[in-house]
């Protein structure tokens, strides 16, 4: 109950419906505007005291141009002095009175005085709202503008107001300036010296009047602030060109806000803002350009970032291949030699090499940030060469003096030694900086003090080391958690490290040794080094380096993975794992969930106690544990017993609307009311089945014994002791109910029981009765029960059972036999001896009405408890209704805050963006059947066939009389029933919309008196519920007679009594930001009507759509605009309708939608919800725990963003959709564990996470939205929050559900949109300041879960190609015959194969998705869904997913072409074809597996390993394991992929698009569009990326060079001119494609004949110089084969340099043949892609084993059988 006195609630127990406004304008949540309103949240005191507090307006000076009104407030005021739009002033007072009054009723103690704000509230609301504000004051050396007049001043709370407001309508009209918080700080800075002007009576020295602000008037702020600023940034949006342009050239938002982090600012822009200024400038020559940091786009940006690493890696590297270099068998042997010592010396001078080149790209990389304005930045780069160089100079200067003096003196002599010490002298000087950096690591609280102080000689100590900014300051954490990260690390590092040593480099040493003392190698090609092997040794040595520089990644990943379960096992994570350990522990689950759902007497206090936590410690450990009974509390209180009732009936009936069981699971599983004088718990029927049988056995051997033997046997099962109660209590109550009263019949009933009690009470039941005739007993109550179940009854039968019954229980059951006179005496037996009087119970039964639903729902329960013999494992039968009981029952023994009442919880939002895509699946779209005659309803019914069942179940319950009406009268719910299996819109609004159900039901419960409780639990029955509403129970509060999607009422709703509308809504606000919602009322696009039908059904949704509004010819403006549906005004209203600056979309779509809406969300918190997510019941009943960590400190810091884990929920959908969703639920659990504990770096990987909302709203938003650098937009809110000192947590008792794409090319798209964001995220400033600012190891842990990941993905890549290439170097050359026969070279071969499990990191992956699966589901469970997973290719997928990951990451650094990927969220039931798949993985893919396989053929044909059979699978079995995937993961993971007659289909249609030459055509449907857009990036990239680009194209030369020299026709010949005479033949082919090339342009079209001579003569003369090579040198057929190998892979580098100079040859006559020839080359790549394609489709089996392995079984019969009924041509309808 609540502690205050309210006002007595208006309504009874209807459904709230909000009352008549009196008003012109529509409201949103509360009416402030009107105070006569009756609406529920005008009955709580706290909304008045905020309201009025606004109104005290008194005797503030007037606005001077508009006419003032003595009902308008201080919101009023401000917006009329400073030029707000009316609307924005009415969103922020709505916002600002119920932040207020949410602050003000979760006081404890609560105040005072109810109908006054309280001024503490204000005072920390003011402090949080301004503290970035503050702190930026604080860091430019500015005064605050807040002055704030003494304590007891009265006028001190109206001025904290009036600065409040002022910070909220200047947020809440920004637009695209909101992304700039210190620009936004930089306003209000001014304002509020206006503010204070006007407070003080200030005259304008101009004037002499009394002073106003320069945005006095209409639209003043949006017009003089906003826009100006605005119209800059599209000027640098424009500069952009699309994104193409370079980083370096436009300013992003980053460089706009960090304008403002120098005090120049207030001199350059002024105030009011100078429109001539450079800042706004336009112009490329007076322009500011790039602020605080440039992104250029180069590699060497993840040196630059993380320096320490790499210099940490090389500088052990070399000093491990110094030690190993010296030959001993343990490292600490080699180290006590002098020398060794004096060597391990040069990794200063390597250190100080590494120092310089830091410097070189600091300056090559950020030189245009040097202008006048910051030359001291040009000084400290030129300062920074000089002294590394100088660091370089003196350690190689000092080394060398050592060796001098030691070779002289021919021994370590003294003098020799005291060089050594100025050496150490001089490396201690230099490493001073390191040792205080290691100093202020261990007292981190120092360095933080140090660095959020903003004293000025700490920035000219400081100024050597980094620029001067103000994010990225006191990062450090507390000590704890810098101990657990630090020992993390250390144990990786020391596994590395060890590893290293001992297994990559010391094997190294001998076979390096031989390879360089090998003199006699004789070389099979013009060798320019003979001298030595020293390319060979590179060769050998390579793939070593990129394995060691790579590997920290998969220690990282054991590591992880470990410490992840150890974490997740002490959290109490997977201790329920399915529905029969609930069942094992649902009497402790019922009392936890009492536990942590409902909010006890303590949480009313200000404070708990530390004997209050300590009490609360306990009793978990008790649930957790299984000590005690704290259920016995709940027998007692049949409050409590009916509150645990009414939520877990809620959360089954939830589970019966999805569909997820049936209407009989509902009834086993439910806890019905307490009724018909039951005396215990009556728990569900799953629970108490078999429980019966179980007693009666044990009844039954202890035939004998006394009562109270067999009473303890039964007693030691509390289900089985609840069941033998119940059952005998409903005996009782059935047959003294259907027995009529006053008859002999109901006396003889009533003895009987009466006699039974009494024995029972005095423990004499087993002296009076027979034991042994209980089974009869038993058998013949189930035959009378089930008479009375009947839908016809038969009273005759009835009335014999009933007398069988009687002969049976009093006849029979008693040990002493009685004559019927004794029987008559004792009351047993009729009086009545008159034979007329007819038979016993002939006339004595009155059996109810068949409409007494509730009557015959508690017979049922009883026929099941004494009917059931199994033990009903299987119920419910759903996967995913058994996963969702689980995972929500373990979670209630897991460590949460307890739940405080909804009126005293944080209220919070959600906010989805939305675009375009589907809202409801239509009907045509269902029923439409693709090729093979499967339609999208087909699908889903054979993969998610139970749920079918139940859906129908539902529609016959709600009336539906023949299946055929789905498609008429039922369709909608059957959109609706399809879309809720889909990504779409309407799943993820009904699933938020949980959290208004759940908090209106939680309101009830903490609100209700034990009447309210006691009743409701007479008038509970959910199915009966069911059945009364048509089936649902889901009516909507405003629209009673109209079926909601949201299911935003319930059976509890019957209950309500008015107020819980008002707190819920007060408490929780859902706004969906429909971007182009505007676009489709006006195009009338079914989707505007689906969300209206949304916003009807569902009362605390909200839309925000951005409307255009067109004013002339090509003027425009934009207004946000926030809408509803009103429930009494039966159509959509607008609530707020804001004027933006200009068009939404300056920077990435996303980001740019949730920034406009999110001034229309409400609260202290937001959760960001995407639109392919989903939200449960369950699940929503937590978040009030969950909101209450916000007040929990984590380390030394409360939470920023609390992390929360997701729930796959697509896995379902195909094999593929199963291997993304393992991948995926490991990274959102284990991962995403590790990241916040220990290792204190999680961030914002999307969504669910819920943000601090004022923290967020002041610091940038909860996104970054800059073109393209910011793809990845949601990780960068993660990286501002921590570069801010915020906070990320991550809790795993809560979970939201979220879908991923479920087709191999929409999971190859989000791969590639992925790897771009974090190829993107590598040249950006925010990854920069992470890995300069955080300690060593925190930076680490960023580095190797963020691009570090993604960087050594590519890596692998690049290790696979390192290595053949190596091999193939060796085997051309020759040397890998004399290293063959040498035994050391066959350990250095050995010392590779041992790295070749590094090129299956794949595997590597899958640990921590064993190791979760493990934790939560089993060992053995965990190892089956892995063994199952390789069985369906999971291999295959993951190391196609690598390469996809590694080719968009790679490119998108070197080249750019970042953009975001559409990828679909349907099904994927389609077949792709082939010139699909060819376009989309031809360059990723296709053409490097191509390669490889190259590479493979020539290495096997041409070294002598290559005879041993298992030497050369041993080494290449990785290498032609990836080149397989690459080329057929594609067409295995693809829906018919391997079907004969589609293979042909495909195969014209490729040969059509390669050579379809239409005007205008798009990329799918001619090569020649797709050919020059895969050339977009090079158009886009740098010199430094041509560059790049044509040296990595070089390498297709090495393949003639190398093979030349290895054809017969060369003789043995070495010298290079054989290498120059191989051009003749390329230069004379190329030649003969010219000339046919040139033919076909000019004869082709006319003179056809003379095009068909020109290529007959090519013919002749190609046949006849093969011919004449043949007859008259050594060549052969084999040298042809060799030569194509040669040959091909020149031709395809020179059309790879000639893309990236098509500038230059465009225009020439060269380009024509450049593209015929690369038209020949993907043919021939189409080709060889397609024959093992072909030959799979041709075998037979193949086809159905891909189905089956694609799709469940269900699916794969099913398809088959459509395919023989329809003939693939046929509409498939259910």
């Amino acid at each position: 109950m609540n502690l205050r006195q309210r006002p007595p609630p208006t309504g009874g127990r209807a459904t709230h419906a909000p009352p008549q406004r009196l008003s012109d304008h529509h409201f949103n949540i509360i009416p402030i505007h009107d105070l006569l309103t009756d609406h529920p949240s005008r009955q709580y005191p706290e909304v008045r005291a905020s309201a009025d507090a606004l109104r005290t307006t008194g005797d503030l000076r007037k606005p001077p141009f508009a006419p003032w009104n003595e009902n308008m407030d201080l919101l009023d005021w401000l917006g009329l002095f400073f030029g707000f739009q009316d609307d924005n002033v009415r969103n922020q007072r709505e916002h600002l009175v119920l932040h207020l009054a949410n602050s003000q009723m979760r006081l404890q103690p609560p105040p005072a005085a109810f109908d006054r704000l309280d001024p503490g509230v204000l005072r920390r609301f003011r402090q949080k709202l301004l503290q970035n504000y503050s702190s930026w004051c604080s860091y430019l050396g500015k005064r605050s503008q807040v002055r704030l007049p003494h304590h007891h001043n009265p006028d001190l709370q109206r001025r904290e107001l009036l600065y409040v407001c002022l910070y909220l309508l200047v947020w809440g009209e920004a637009g695209n300036l909101r992304f700039t918080p210190e620009c936004l700080c930089y306003i209000y800075h001014h304002l509020a010296l206006e503010l204070n002007y006007i407070l003080d009576d200030h005259f304008d020295e101009n004037t002499g009047q009394r002073f106003v602000p320069s945005t006095c008037k209409q639209f003043g702020f949006l017009n003089y602030v906003v826009t100006p600023i605005y119209t800059m940034m599209a000027n640098e949006v424009r500069r952009s060109r699309n994104g193409t342009a370079p980083h370096s050239a436009w300013r992003n938002y980053d460089d706009i806000n960090e304008y403002f982090w120098r005090r120049r600012c207030f001199k350059r822009v002024k105030w009011p803002i100078d429109l001539s200024c450079n800042f706004l400038s336009a112009d490329g020559n007076t322009r500011v350009g790039k602020t605080g940091f440039v992104e250029q786009r180069t590699f060497w940006n993840l040196f630059r970032s993380f320096d320490r690493l790499w210099v940490l890696l090389i500088l052990y590297f070399q000093a491990a291949a110094i030690v190993a270099w010296a030959g001993r068998a343990y490292p600490w042997q080699a180290l006590e030699d002098r020398d060794v010592q004096v060597q391990l010396l040069t990794i200063f001078i390597t250190w100080a090499g590494l120092r310089f080149i830091q410097s070189i790209l600091d300056a090559g990389t950020q030189y245009s940030l040097v202008t006048k304005d910051s030359k001291l930045i040009g000084v400290r780069m030129v300062l920074k060469s000089m002294v590394a160089v100088s660091w370089c100079v003196v350690f190689g200067v000092f080394y060398g003096r050592i060796w001098s003096q030691k070779n002289s003196d021919r021994s370590w002599s003294y003098e020799a030694h005291q060089r050594i010490f100025v050496f150490l002298k001089a490396a201690l000087v230099f490493v001073i900086p390191e040792l205080l950096a290691l100093l202020l690591f261990i007292i981190p609280w120092i360095r933080n003090v140090i660095e959020e102080a903003d004293w000025p000689i700490l920035y000219i100590l400081t100024w050597w080391f980094h620029s001067r900014t103000f994010v990225g300051r006191g990062l450090r954490e507390g000590l704890v958690d810098n101990l657990k990260y630090t020992i993390f690390w250390v144990a990786v590092l020391a596994s590395k490290f060890s590893f290293s040593y001992f297994l990559q480099i010391r094997p190294l040493v001998g076979p390096t040794r031989a390879l360089l003392n090998h003199r006699a190698v004789k070389y099979k090609w013009h060798e320019f080094f003979t001298s030595t092997n020293r390319m060979a040794v590179v060769m050998l040595w390579a793939p070593v380096v990129l394995i060691y520089l790579v590997d920290l990644q998969i220690f990282y990943t054991i590591f992880s993975s470990l410490v992840g379960s150890t974490i997740g096992l002490f959290s109490h994570l997977g201790e329920i794992r399915n529905v029969e350990q609930l069942k094992l522990r649902f009497q402790f689950f019922a009392s936890a969930l009492q536990f942590n759902l409902m909010p006890d007497d303590q949480t009313l206090r200000s404070e708990a106690t530390v004997v209050h936590k300590l009490r609360n410690a306990i009793h978990r450990v008790k649930l957790r544990y299984g000590l005690g009974k704290p259920y016995k509390k709940m027998e007692y209180s049949q409050v409590e017993a009916t509150r645990f009732a009414l939520i877990w009936n809620e959360i089954l009936i939830t589970l019966r609307e999805e569909d997820l069981t049936s209407d009989q699971e509902l009834e086993l599983l439910e806890l019905p009311p307490n009724c018909w004088d039951i005396k215990v718990i009556r728990w569900p029927c799953v629970l108490l089945c078999n429980e019966l049988q179980l007693a009666l056995r044990q009844a039954r051997e202890l035939a004998d014994a006394p009562d109270r033997w067999v009473w303890f046997r039964i007693c030691r099962n509390e289900y089985r002791r609840c069941a033998v109660m119940e059952v005998y209590d409903s005996i009782k109550y059935l047959l003294l109910y259907i027995i009529k009263y006053n008859t002999d019949e109901h006396s003889i009933a009533t003895k009987f029981f009466m006699d039974v009690d009494n024995y029972i009470r005095f423990e004499k039941f087993t002296e009076t009765y027979g034991i042994t005739l209980l089974p009869k007993i038993h058998e013949q109550l189930i035959y009378f029960i089930e008479l009375l179940l009947m839908p016809k009854k038969d009273t005759d039968k009835i009335v014999i059972a009933l007398q069988a019954l009687y002969e049976l229980a009093v006849r029979e059951f008693p040990r002493v036999k009685k004559s019927m006179v004794q029987l008559s005496q004792e009351g047993l037996a009729p009086c009545n001896s008159n034979p007329d009087a007819g038979l016993l119970f002939e006339n004595a039964v009155q059996l109810p009405d068949d409409e007494d639903a509730f009557f015959y729902r508690q017979l049922r329960r009883l026929h099941s408890i004494l009917s059931s013999r199994d033990s009903m494992h299987s119920i419910p039968m759903n996967l995913e209704a058994r996963r969702r009981i689980s995972f929500f029952s373990n979670s209630l023994f897991m460590n949460m805050p307890r739940a405080p009442q909804v009126e005293k919880m944080m209220a919070f939002s959600v906010l989805t963006p939305y675009y375009d895509e589907d809202v409801l699946y239509g009907k045509e779209m269902l029923r439409s059947p693709n090729e093979d005659g499967v339609s999208t309803l087909f699908y889903l019914q054979k993969i998610y066939a139970d749920e079918w069942a139940n859906f129908m179940e539902r529609m016959r319950r709600e009336g539906m009389q023949d299946d055929g009406e789905i498609w008429t009268t039922k369709t909608r719910e059957l959109r609706l029933w399809a879309s809720c299996r889909g990504q779409t819109l309407s799943r993820t609004v009904r699933g938020m919309m949980y959290y208004y159900r759940a908090l209106k039901m939680l309101s009830f419960l903490d609100s209700a008196i034990e009447v309210d409780i006691r009743q409701g639990s007479q008038e509970f029955n959910p199915l009966s519920l069911l059945k009364q509403n048509g089936g649902s129970i889901n009516q909507s509060s405003g629209a009673p007679n109209s079926q909601t999607l949201s299911r935003a009422g319930s059976s509890v709703s019957l209950l309500f009594k008015g107020h819980e509308f008002g707190v819920a809504l007060m408490k929780y606000t859902y706004v969906v930001a429909c971007q182009m919602y505007g676009v489709h009322k006006g195009k009338g696009d079914p989707r505007a009507d689906e969300i209206l039908y949304l916003m009807k059904t569902n009362e605390a949704l909200r839309v925000a759509y951005v409307d255009e509004v067109l004013l002339g010819r090509e003027e425009k403006e934009y207004y946000s605009v926030l809408v509803k549906y009103d429930q009494q005004l039966k159509k959509e209203v607008e609530i707020y309708r804001i004027k933006l600056p200009g068009p939404l979309k300056l920077g990435e779509g996303k980001p740019e939608n949730q920034n406009h809406a999110i001034i229309f969300t409400r609260g202290d918190a937001v959760q960001t919800i995407d639109m392919n997510q989903d939200n449960y019941f369950e699940e929503a009943l937590k978040m009030r725990n969950l909101l209450e960590e916000f007040k929990v400190t984590y380390g030394i810091r409360k939470p920023s963003i609390l992390g929360v884990r997701e729930n796959i929920f697509t896995g379902s959908v195909s094999s593929l959709a199963w291997f993304m969703s393992a991948q995926e639920m490991s990274f959102v659990t284990l991962g995403q564990r590790v990241l916040a504990n220990p290792l204190k770096v999680r961030m914002h990987y999307g969504h669910p996470d819920v943000f601090d909302r004022f923290w967020f709203l002041t610091r940038g938003g909860i996104s970054k939205a800059s073109r393209v650098i910011n793809i990845s937009e949601d990780i960068y809110a993660g990286f501002n929050c921590t570069l801010r000192g915020g906070n990320v947590t991550h809790h795993e008792y809560i979970q939201v559900g979220k879908g991923r794409d479920v087709g191999l090319n929409q999971i190859s798209m989000f791969e590639a949109k992925v790897a771009s964001g974090n190829g993107e995220q590598v040249l950006s400033r925010d990854i920069y300041r992470l890995g300069h600012r955080l300690d060593f190891f925190r930076m680490l842990s960023v580095f190797y879960t963020t691009v570090g990941f993604f960087f050594n993905t590519m890596m692998v890549v690049l290790l696979v190609y390192t290595f053949l290439w190596g091999r193939l170097y060796l085997a051309l050359s020759g040397v890998e015959d004399p290293a063959n026969k040498n035994p050391n070279d066959n350990k250095a071969l050995g010392t590779v194969l041992n790295q070749q499990f590094v090129i299956q990191i794949g595997v590597f992956t899958a640990l921590p998705m064993i190791v979760e699966n493990s934790l939560e589901h089993g060992f053995l469970p965990a190892i089956w869904d892995f063994a199952t997973m390789q069985l369906q290719l999971a291999s295959l997928f993951f190391s196609f997913s690598m390469g996809t990951r590694s080719h968009f990451f790679g490119r998108t650094i070197l080249h750019g072409g970042a953009k975001y990927r559409a990828t679909g969220r349907g099904f994927v039931v389609q077949h792709k074809k082939f010139a699909e798949n060819y376009r989309l993985y031809a360059r990723s893919h296709f053409v490097k597996a191509i390669e490889l396989g190259v590479i493979l053929i020539v290495y096997a044909s041409i070294s002598p390993l290559a005879s041993s059979t298992f030497v050369y699978i041993a080494m290449t079995i990785s290498s032609w394991f990836l080149v397989l995937s690459w080329i057929m993961s594609p067409f295995v993971f693809n829906p018919s992929g391997f079907d004969w007659l589609k293979t042909v289909e495909d195969f014209d249609d490729f040969i059509s698009w390669l050579w379809y030459k239409g005007i205008l055509a798009k990329a799918e449907q001619s090569w020649e569009t797709w050919w020059y857009e895969e050339q977009d990036h090079l158009r886009a990239t740098g010199l430094w990326g041509k560059l790049l680009e044509i040296i990595l194209d070089l390498r297709f030369f090495f393949f003639q060079y190398g093979i030349v020299y290895h054809l017969r026709i060369a003789g043995g010949n070495t010298s290079i001119v054989v290498y120059l005479l191989s051009w003749i033949c390329l230069i004379v082919a190329v030649g003969l494609c010219i000339v046919i090339a040139y033919a076909q342009d000019k004869y082709a079209a006319k003179d056809h004949v003379y095009y068909r001579l020109v290529q007959f003569l090519v013919i002749v003369i190609t046949i006849l110089a093969i011919v004449l090579l043949i007859h008259f040198t050594d060549m052969d057929f084999v040298d042809f084969i060799k030569s194509l190998l040669a040959f091909v892979p020149t031709g395809w580098g020179m059309i790879l340099i000639a893309q990236v100079l098509r500038p230059f040859l465009q225009s020439s006559v060269v380009w024509e043949t450049v593209v015929s020839l690369a038209r020949l080359y993907d043919m021939f790549f189409g080709l060889i892609v397609m024959v093992p394609l072909a030959f799979l489709s041709w075998m037979p089996g193949f086809q159905q084993m891909q189905t089956r392995m694609l799709f469940n079984e269900a699916f794969s019969r099913g398809l088959q059988i459509s395919r023989i009924l329809t003939g693939k041509n046929s509409n498939t309808k259910s």
